[in-house]
């Protein structure tokens, strides 16, 4: 609160011609980025395009194998897209932070190689040590990332790498001990999935919320701090994309019938951040769609069990490679038409040699001639009749005495 000069020491009230939205600009950080509200239409527009993508991509793979999409089959594809679909939330998280992380994708194969090797222990044993390992990973990657204040790509590959030490270390392929069944509840599965994806994408598209969610996003020098604030949001997104990862790891290879392949797990990584980017998300933080996650994942997941009925040879590299260049170009699209609108905010009017800076708003000072005076101006005397003047009449007048 400011006050004004020359001597004026009351506070100023906020100026009645201020617009609202100047006022709930005021104390926005201008270095979390543009002031005022992001634009959804270009999500809405993207989103409408990967729904009929998908119908007519669903429509071409019903007329190629009806079975895939009814009974059985659409049990295991939908867990498939579950678990496609935990990757892309892992990797979209990180992104909406801008801390990415790449190492959703070895986190993944190692959390399934565990539970392959571990399962017979039962479900809640082999899945509850391998998220347990996950959290703690997730947590030293965050302190990495936060406390050195390094990029979470450059921290997450170096920590993929030591995820991929640890599933070297087999040198052939692992058969699945445990007896799970997630086609079971494919439907609840994926219910749940798309439940936690579009209530993300609602509350993501909250002002306030996005803006806590994007503090992370570097608008000047990306080596400066953000702030308390903004490192532990950071923080909690790698530790939940971590946990994340390891429990698709562990869906995917429990609704596979085959064996856990030892690989590296970085064509999951880009399958995962090139579907995340794919629905909408930016790669540069903060912005995101609503359904997109839900539409991208389930695109893919289509497309993946329509190719070996026209048989295509599928490369998980090559379906995450074109995700993730399709992605970037939604990228520049959101950036670009996702921003606020210029000039859709009020701005307050320079601060110059005349204007005085309240906090509020911009107030012109008065010319000194213009000044209110500092006491009140006193009404001007009344005419003095001299003969009724009271000093001539100190003494008693003569004419009205008893001696007269």
């Amino acid at each position: 609160m400011g006050y004004e000069e020359a001597g004026r020491d009351r506070p100023i009230e906020p100026s009645s011609g201020v617009s609202a939205a100047v006022l709930e600009n005021v104390f926005d950080d201008p270095a979390h980025g543009d002031p005022g509200r992001d634009r959804i239409g270009v999500h809405v527009g993207w989103e409408f395009l990967l729904l009929a993508s998908l119908v007519a991509l669903g429509w071409l793979l019903w007329r190629a194998d009806p079975d895939v999409l009814r009974g059985a089959g659409l049990h295991t594809l939908l867990v498939n897209a579950v678990g496609l679909g935990l990757l892309a939330l892992a990797a979209g998280l990180s992104l909406r932070t801008a801390a990415p992380n790449l190492a959703v994708g070895p986190v993944a194969v190692a959390a399934a190689l565990h539970y392959a090797e571990q399962g017979d222990r039962g479900l809640m044993a082999s899945v509850g040590s391998a998220v347990v390992v996950a959290a703690l990973g997730g947590l030293v990657l965050a302190l990495a990332v936060v406390v050195l204040q390094v990029p979470g790509w450059a921290a997450s590959l170096a920590g993929a790498a030591g995820v991929v030490v640890y599933i070297e270390r087999r040198t052939a392929p692992v058969l699945v001990q445990g007896n799970y069944e997630p086609s079971r509840s494919a439907v609840y599965l994926f219910a749940g999935f798309a439940a936690v994806a579009v209530l993300g994408g609602v509350f993501g598209a909250i002002r306030s919320i996005r803006k806590l969610v994007g503090r992370y996003r570097p608008v000047a020098d990306p080596a400066r701090r953000r702030g308390a604030l903004a490192a532990v949001v950071a923080a909690g997104a790698l530790v939940g994309s971590t946990v994340l990862a390891a429990l698709a790891g562990t869906l995917l290879a429990a609704n596979n019938p085959g064996p856990v392949t030892p690989t590296s797990g970085l064509q999951w990584t880009v399958l995962a951040v090139g579907v995340s980017l794919l629905g909408g998300t930016s790669a540069y933080g903060r912005r995101g769609g609503v359904f997109g996650t839900v539409l991208a994942v389930s695109l893919v997941t289509v497309y993946l069990a329509y190719a070996p009925e026209r048989h295509w040879t599928v490369s998980l590299w090559a379906v995450g490679g074109v995700a993730f260049g399709i992605g970037l170009v939604v990228t520049r699209l959101v950036e670009t038409f996702g921003r606020p609108r210029p000039g859709s905010v009020d701005t307050p009017e320079p601060v110059g040699d005349g204007a005085i800076s309240t906090g509020w708003a911009v107030h012109q000072a008065q010319p000194a001639d213009n000044w209110p005076p500092t006491l009140p101006t006193p009404p001007a005397p009344q005419p003095v009749d001299p003969w009724r003047d009271p000093r001539w009449e100190d003494g008693p007048r003569r004419w009205d005495t008893n001696d007269r």
